[in-house]
């Protein structure tokens, strides 16, 4: 397959209809009200890359705590190396759409974790120790 050199990450609310996006990836902890499966049109729910719960309720969607939020979130992140990797490989190949539910398009998550997505790997993949091999795995799509 031919690989994007920049891969093609957007994001969408959960609740606007679907479009042109490729891979639909829902990124948030809780489902979002009032939505079907059905209608979000999933291809995955990857709960592990919300924020956790303690640092969403700290948050509460306070614009004056975005900064922090924004570092802390990134720190978690660095857990999920492996699924953030997986997310990569997949939008260089084509569209992925991080989707969410928060109201506020500009402190969301969501932009966070698409500028890691997008962010250039350093050293060996993302997901992998030195020396180890890549695992090829696509991403699991729930149910």
């Amino acid at each position: 397959m031919k690989r994007n050199p920049q891969p093609d990450v957007r994001l969408r609310r959960v609740y606007e209809p679907p479009g042109e996006d490729g891979l639909r990836v829902l990124v948030d902890r809780l489902w979002p009200r009032g939505v079907t499966r059905g209608r979000a049109a999933l291809d995955a729910w990857l709960k592990p890359l919300a924020p956790s719960p303690e640092l969403r309720r700290w948050f509460g969607h306070d614009p004056a705590r975005w900064a922090e939020f924004r570092r802390r979130y990134r720190a978690e992140l660095a857990a999920q190396g492996a699924l953030i990797g997986q997310l990569r490989r997949a939008a260089e190949q084509g569209a992925v759409t991080l989707l969410y539910a928060a109201r506020d398009c500009e402190h969301t998550h969501a932009k966070v974790l698409r500028e890691v997505i997008l962010a250039p790997e350093r050293g060996a993949r993302a997901g992998t120790g030195a020396g180890q091999t890549p695992r090829r795995r696509s991403v699991k799509v729930r149910p």
